[in-house]
């Protein structure tokens, strides 16, 4: 298979290359640049056009968060995913408001790094799982703060077959596995979930997993 490009941004050389020690070691991923800060990384997308960027949330200038929310704006088809050492659900929650697909812990095993971005890059469910396991935990806290910033489910409609859908997506189900178990084609997946995304104002998965969280369309 053709290597997935990736953008390492994380104001650590050390970091960097750690990171880019991890990636190297397996044959999905080809590193196709470093940057040190986010106004480096915006023009390093530029150039090299990643699939992929991975970067530290805590930076100095313009922090990952804010960098997140630009490279999306301007390059929506590139999937970020967040870098931090603290497991802070609060951390994982103002990563999807600003466009993340992803969130790694610094400290995790490697082995876990590669099955996760690899999942991520192919769109198979498990980031979104474990992702949505967090998003039901936190609102089960009752955590008032932990609303990803979306509109009350009263200002949106969906059809009885985007609800079956949105909670397909919700589980962390792939849509192959949703066209599967609804028996309709993957494309008619797709354009689906293409329509209830621009009704729900969402850009991804994984923040259309927080608005039917929050919103009560999905259930654990």
């Amino acid at each position: 298979m053709i290597p997935y490009r990736v953008l390492i941004i994380d104001d650590h050389p050390l970091a960097r290359l750690a990171i880019r020690s991890v990636l190297e070691d397996s044959e999905n991923f080809e590193v196709c640049g470093e940057a040190a800060t986010g106004e480096e990384g915006m023009a390093c997308c530029e150039r090299e056009e990643p699939e992929l960027v991975l970067m530290d949330i805590q930076m100095p200038g313009m922090d990952g968060l804010e960098t997140a929310r630009r490279i999306k704006r301007r390059f929506p088809n590139i999937k970020i995913v967040m870098l931090t050492v603290s497991d802070d659900t609060a951390d994982l929650f103002a990563a999807l408001q600003y466009g993340a697909q992803g969130y790694l812990l610094k400290n995790m095993d490697p082995a876990e790094w590669t099955g996760y971005l690899i999942d991520l890059c192919e769109e198979q469910g498990k980031p979104t799982r474990e992702w949505s396991d967090r998003l039901f935990r936190r609102f089960r806290q009752g955590d008032a703060h932990a609303d990803p910033g979306q509109a009350a489910s009263d200002e949106v409609f969906l059809t009885q077959r985007e609800l079956e859908i949105v909670q397909h997506v919700a589980r962390g189900e792939t849509n192959r596995g949703i066209a599967e178990r609804l028996c309709i084609s993957e494309n008619t997946v797709k354009n689906h979930l293409k329509n209830i995304m621009d009704k729900c104002k969402v850009d991804n998965r994984t923040q259309l997993t927080a608005f039917a969280v929050r919103n009560g369309w999905a259930e654990r």
